[in-house]
């Protein structure tokens, strides 16, 4: 397989992998077209490759800068902006898992915070929904200090932990 066709088969497989993690397909392939870019990118060049229209370009562009893992990048003489996506792919992991966990965890950890205080009947019922509210909390605090420690950790630190877990 050809080098351009075989970025072509990655940008459009990552893209169809992304929809089942919740992201955005074409978000995903701008994406995955920046990080197999050997330069930086206009809103042109992924507007041809992807054949996508400028206003997607620019709102999933705007998107991946908002995530951390893309970033404008100035070339001298040009007067477009471009585009770069960080290559080192441990940061990419801990930047996306620092965002999902923002985005998605801790609004979940805040309101099963409130359902277990802000109940204030004493009924069995009460008390089994507070129970459950109490159990989903604690295992949703594990999973969040489990990605807060992924988040600060080196990729050795990581790879070797789940090797020991792997061996049990």
């Amino acid at each position: 397989m050809e080098l351009e066709a075989a970025k072509l088969k990655y940008i459009q497989t990552w893209g169809s992998l992304a929809t089942s993690w919740g992201i955005n397909k074409t978000m995903a392939q701008v994406h995955a077209l920046l990080l197999v870019a050997v330069e930086p990118l206009s809103a042109d060049a992924i507007m041809e490759t992807l054949k996508i229209s400028r206003g997607n370009v620019n709102m999933n562009v705007r998107a991946l800068i908002d995530w951390g893992i893309v970033k404008k990048e100035f070339v001298p003489g040009e007067r477009k902006e471009f585009f770069v996506a960080d290559k080192d792919i441990w940061e990419l992991f801990k930047q996306v898992t620092k965002e999902r966990k923002r985005r998605e965890i801790e609004p979940v950890l805040k309101v099963l915070d409130e359902l277990q205080n802000d109940v204030t009947a004493t009924t069995e019922e009460a008390q089994q929904f507070k129970a459950l509210m109490k159990d989903l909390s604690s295992v949703t605090n594990t999973v969040n200090g489990i990605l807060e420690k992924a988040i600060k950790a080196d990729e050795h630190w990581l790879l070797s932990s789940f090797t020991k877990m792997i061996k049990k």
